[in-house]
C-alpha cells in the first residue's frame, strides 16, 4: 500500500471531544470517524485490523468445533415476546414498526434468534451438543456512549451460543471456551486481560465470567487477590470485612442537630468510620414499598447483589410524605416500618455502634447489632450486600486485595435453559422423552478488542501495534526523494521485494523527516524501514521497531535477512 493513497487524514492535535488514550490515537490516526453519538465508520487501517482480530476468533472458535452462521439484525418483536425480553429490556433496545405496523427491533443480542434456528434443526439427542457463531453487527441504544470504540450504540461483536444436554456437558464446554478466549487474546497481543467471576445481568443464567483487560480508563471495578488468585467483579465479589472486637455497648440517645451523613457522626463522636451503622433506603422495581439495608458506615451498597436477593430492580429511594422512615436519622434500633429491613454481613458480631435514632436530630450511641436489633422485629439473617473496598480481605484466602478498574473485552455464560423453556425449544431424547436443551452463551467485542489493543500498547506518540493484528507488517519510510531520486528508487525497490512475502506500507510522499516519523508513529506499524541519501550513499539502511526496542544499520545485501530475522523475532516475543 502507499501512503499516499491511503485514504484517512492523520494530525497531531488532540481531539476535544476525546479523553481516553485509544479514542484520541484512533481519531489522530486516522482509524475511525465519527457518524453520530456512538457511531463510527471505520478507515482502511482499523478495517485491516479489525479483519485480524475476526480471523483469529474464527480459527478458536472453528477449533472448539463451533459452526459460523448469521443471524439477522432486523428480528420481529414476536422472538423477544417468546423469551420476555421484549417488555423486560429498556429503552437500550431499540424498537420499531415496518410500513405494515408490524414490531421489529434491532438486535442488541441475538440468545432468541439462536434458539429461533437450533430448535428448527436439532431436534434429536444426536445433534447434541453443538455450538453456532456469528460475527455480526449489533446495536444497544446505550444512554452513555463514550471512549470511542470503547462503548458504542453500533458494534461488532463475536456471539456464540452452545446447546447441552446435561449441566455436566455444558460445564465442559464452558471451560473449552474459557481456555479458547484466553488463547484469543494472547494471539492477539495482550497480556493483562484476567478473567473474573461476574454478574449474569439482563442475560440471565447461573455462572458467567468476563475478561477484563486492567486500564484505569476502564468503568469496571474488579477485585483481585495476588495471593490466590481470586477476581471478580465488585457487583458479585464477596466481601469479608475485617473486624474490631468491641464489648457491648449501652444504647444512649444524643441529640445530633442536621448530622445526616456519616461524615457527621465520626467527626462529632470522634470515632472511626467502621464504628457507625448506616441507612441505604431503595425502591423496588413493580413494589409500592421501599426496601432498608444497613451496614457498617465505612461500606456502600453493592446494587447489583441486592438486586439478586431482592429478585428485582431497585434504585436509590428519595422518599415521600406517607413514609414512615426519618430520613438522614434512620436506625435499627426501635425501628416500626412496613418497609423491609435487610442487614448486611458487614455488621455481624459488630457491637458499641453509633446510629440513627428514628426521630429528627437524634442518634444513639451503643448499638449491638445483634442484642438490639436482630431477633427482635428483624430476622436473624445476614445478607452480603457491601460493595467491595481496596484492601479488603479475600474472601477466599484472608489476604489483602487490590481494586483495579478493567475495560470489558469479552463475557462467558451459563445461560441454562432459560431461554429454550421460553421459546419451547425440545429435542426428543434417547429415552423417547421431549426435553429443553441447556444452552451457553460467549461474546466478544471486536471493536473494544480494537480500541483495547491501544490501551495496552502504546507510547506518548501513538499505537504500537501486535505483529498479529497490526494494520501492515513493515513501513517504509523513503526520506528526501524528492531532492534525491535514488532514494525514491531505492525504497521502491524494497518495497516490490519485501510485498512478496510481507504486508508493506510504502511512504511514498515528499515530507519532512518529521511529518514520516510522525504519521509512522500513528500507524503503529512494527517494523519501520528508514531509506534515507546518508545511510544510501553508505550502502545502509536503517531498521527500527515501533516500540524502540530496536535502532540498527543494516547493510543493503543483508537487508531481508535482517528483517526476517526481526520478524521471526516478533512472532516469537507474542508466542511467549
Amino acid at each position: 500500500m502507499l501512503l499516499s493513497k491511503l485514504l484517512g487524514e492523520r494530525f497531531k492535535e488532540k481531539p476535544a471531544e476525546a479523553s481516553m488514550i485509544s479514542h484520541i490515537f484512533l481519531l489522530r490516526g486516522g482509524y475511525v470517524r465519527q457518524v453520530a453519538t456512538g457511531i463510527y465508520s471505520l478507515l482502511p487501517p482499523a478495517k485491516r485490523i479489525v479483519a485480524k482480530i475476526e480471523q483469529i476468533i474464527r480459527e478458536e472458535m472453528d477449533n472448539i468445533d463451533g459452526q459460523e452462521v448469521l443471524f439477522p439484525v432486523v428480528m420481529p418483536a414476536e422472538l423477544w415476546q417468546e423469551s420476555g425480553r421484549y417488555e423486560s429490556v429498556g429503552s437500550e433496545l431499540l424498537r420499531m414498526k415496518d410500513r405494515n405496523g408490524h414490531s421489529l427491533l434491532l438486535g442488541m443480542t441475538h440468545e432468541e434468534a439462536s434458539v429461533h434456528m437450533a430448535r428448527t434443526e436439532a431436534t434429536s439427542y444426536t445433534k447434541f451438543p453443538f455450538m453456532i457463531y456469528q460475527i455480526q453487527t449489533k446495536f444497544r441504544d446505550e444512554p452513555r456512549a463514550r471512549g470511542g470504540l470503547i462503548r458504542v450504540r453500533e458494534f461488532t461483536m463475536k456471539d456464540a451460543y452452545s446447546f447441552h444436554t446435561t449441566q455436566e456437558d455444558l460445564a465442559e464446554y464452558y471451560q473449552q471456551c474459557h481456555e479458547a478466549y484466553e488463547k484469543i487474546f494472547r494471539r492477539a497481543g495482550f497480556s493483562n486481560i484476567v478473567s473474573v467471576e461476574s454478574d449474569t445481568g439482563m442475560m440471565g443464567g447461573s455462572l458467567a465470567h468476563e475478561f477484563m483487560l486492567i486500564s484505569e480508563g476502564g468503568e469496571d471495578n474488579l477485585v483481585l487477590c495476588p495471593a490466590c488468585q481470586y477476581r471478580a467483579n465488585v457487583e458479585v465479589s464477596a466481601v469479608k470485612p475485617s473486624h474490631t472486637e468491641r464489648p457491648e455497648g449501652t444504647p444512649s440517645l444524643h441529640h445530633t442537630p442536621g448530622m445526616t451523613t456519616i461524615e457527621d457522626l465520626y467527626e462529632f463522636f470522634k470515632i472511626d468510620k467502621s464504628q457507625t451503622l448506616k441507612a441505604a433506603v431503595f425502591a423496588v422495581e413493580g413494589q409500592e414499598k421501599p426496601i432498608v439495608v444497613f451496614l457498617r458506615g465505612d461500606y456502600d451498597v453493592n446494587e447489583a447483589k441486592l438486586r439478586r436477593v431482592v429478585g428485582a430492580n431497585v434504585f436509590p429511594y428519595a422518599g415521600n410524605e406517607e413514609d414512615d422512615l426519618c430520613f438522614g436519622f434512620i436506625g435499627p434500633h426501635g425501628l416500626e416500618t412496613s418497609a423491609r429491613v435487610f442487614f448486611d454481613a458487614s455488621l455481624m458480631g459488630e457491637n458499641d455502634l453509633v446510629s440513627g435514632a428514628n426521630q429528627k436530630d437524634y442518634h444513639y450511641t451503643g448499638i449491638n447489632v445483634t442484642k438490639e436489633c436482630l431477633g427482635k422485629s428483624f430476622p436473624e439473617e445476614f445478607y452480603d450486600l457491601a460493595k467491595a473496598r481496596q484492601g479488603d480481605p479475600c474472601p477466599a484466602c484472608g489476604h489483602t486485595t487490590d481494586l483495579r478498574r478493567g475495560i470489558e473485552m469479552g463475557n462467558i455464560f451459563q445461560l441454562g435453559r432459560k431461554y429454550t423453556e421460553s421459546m419451547d425449544m425440545t429435542y426428543v431424547d434417547s429415552d423417547g422423552q421431549r426435553r429443553h436443551p441447556i444452552m451457553g452463551c460467549y461474546g466478544i467485542g471486536v471493536g473494544r478488542m480494537l480500541a483495547g489493543a491501544i490501551e495496552e500498547h502504546h507510547d506518548d506518540y501513538g499505537p504500537i501495534w501486535p505483529i498479529s493484528i497490526a494494520p501492515w507488517q513493515i513501513h517504509i519510510c523513503s526520506l528526501g526523494a524528492g531532492k534525491s531520486p535514488e532514494v525514491g528508487e531505492a525504497a521502491r525497490s524494497i518495497y516490490d521485494k519485501l510485498s512478496a512475502r510481507y504486508e508493506v506500507l510504502l511512504d511514498d510522499r515528499d515530507v519532512t523527516a518529521g511529518v514520516a516519523f510522525a504519521d509512522a508513529d500513528l500507524l503503529g506499524v512494527p517494523l519501520r524501514v528508514i531509506v534515507g541519501k546518508r545511510g544510501l550513499d553508505k550502502g545502509e539502511i536503517e531498521l527500527v521497531r515501533r516500540d524502540k526496542s530496536v535502532r540498527v544499520m543494516v547493510p543493503l545485501e543483508n537487508l531481508e535477512a535482517e528483517i526476517d530475522a526481526q520478524m521471526k523475532a516478533l512472532w516469537e516475543e507474542l508466542g511467549s
